[in-house]
C-alpha cells in the first residue's frame, strides 16, 4: 500500500526529518571503516566481505564478493549483506534468502542489486523489484540509473513494504533519489523529481512523513562521504532535530 506524503510550512514545533542513518559510507578496506566519516547521517559503513579483518567491532554492511558460508563465525555484527549480480545470477541471489534451499542462511538482511544484461526488455527494473520484493529482500537501486528506470523502481518500492537501499555517485544523486522517492509516494512526476530535484519536498516534509519516507528509502550508500553530507546540509536535509 502507497504512503501519501504530506507538506507543510514548518512550525516552532517542528523537528527536521528524521534522516538518522541515512547515508552509508562505501569503505574499500577495513582500515577505510576506521577512519570513516562519524556522525548522525551515517549508518552502518559499507566493506567488501574479503576485505573483512580481525578486530572489527561494530556494525557493518557487508558486500558480498565471497561466498557467504566462508565467512568467519567470529565476524563483526552484520546489519545487512549486499549482492551485485546481473539479470541471469538473480535467482542464485534470491536463494540465499531462502532458508529451505539454503544450508548457510544470511544472519542478516539482503540487499540485491541487479546490472542489466545488454540485450534487457523495457520494465526489467520493474520485473527485478518485484521479483526481490516478493521474495523478502531489499531491492537495490543502483547508482547511475536514467530517470525511467528510477520511475520504473519506484512504481515497485511505493506500494511495497520490502524497503530498498540506493546508490549514488554524489550528494546532488542522492538528493535527487530522495526527492524522487518523495514524488513517488506523494503520486507525483518521479521522472521530473529526480531530473530537477526540489530540496524543499524532502526539506519541508513533517515528521511523521519523514518518517514515512524512511520506512520506503532504507539507506543511500554513497563513496565520498563528507561531499554526500555536505551537499544534502546545504539544502536543509541532516539528521539533527531542530530545538
Amino acid at each position: 500500500m502507497s504512503t501519501l506524503l504530506t507538506l507543510h510550512p514548518p512550525t516552532p514545533n517542528d523537528r527536521q526529518p528524521p534522516f538518522t542513518g541515512l547515508l552509508s559510507q562505501r569503505c574499500p578496506d577495513a582500515a577505510a571503516v576506521s577512519h570513516r566519516r562519524l556522525g548522525a547521517i551515517f549508518g552502518p559503513p559499507v566493506v567488501a566481505a574479503s576485505a573483512l579483518g580481525p578486530g572489527m567491532d561494530e556494525s557493518v554492511v557487508v558486500s558480498l564478493d565471497v561466498a557467504p558460508d566462508t565467512l568467519a563465525s567470529d565476524g563483526p555484527v552484520v546489519a545487512r549483506f549486499d549482492i551485485d549480480c546481473s539479470l541471469d545470477q538473480l535467482e542464485d541471489a534470491i536463494e540465499l534468502t531462502q532458508p529451505e534451499s539454503n544450508p548457510h542462511p544470511l544472519s542478516a538482511p539482503l540487499a540485491v542489486f541487479v546490472a542489466p544484461d545488454d540485450d534487457a526488455e523495457a520494465g526489467w527494473v520493474a520485473e527485478v523489484a518485484t521479483r526481490v520484493a516478493d521474495a523478502g529482500a531489499h531491492p537495490g537501486l543502483r547508482a547511475g540509473s536514467a530517470p525511467d528506470e528510477v520511475a520504473d523502481f519506484l512504481a515497485v518500492l511505493a506500494h511495497s513494504d520490502a524497503g530498498f537501499v540506493a546508490r549514488a555517485t554524489s550528494g546532488a544523486e542522492a538528493l535527487a533519489i530522495l526527492t524522487a522517492t518523495v514524488a513517488a509516494l506523494r503520486g507525483d512526476d518521479v521522472r521530473t523529481a529526480f531530473v530537477a530535484p526540489d530540496p524543499a519536498r524532502v526539506a519541508g516534509l513533517n515528521q511523521d512523513a519523514a518518517e514515512a519516507l524512511r520506512t520506503v528509502l532504507l539507506s543511500i550508500e554513497v563513496d565520498d562521504a563528507e561531499e554526500a553530507e555536505r551537499h544534502l546540509a546545504a539544502h536543509g536535509i541532516t539528521a539533527t532535530a531542530a530545538p
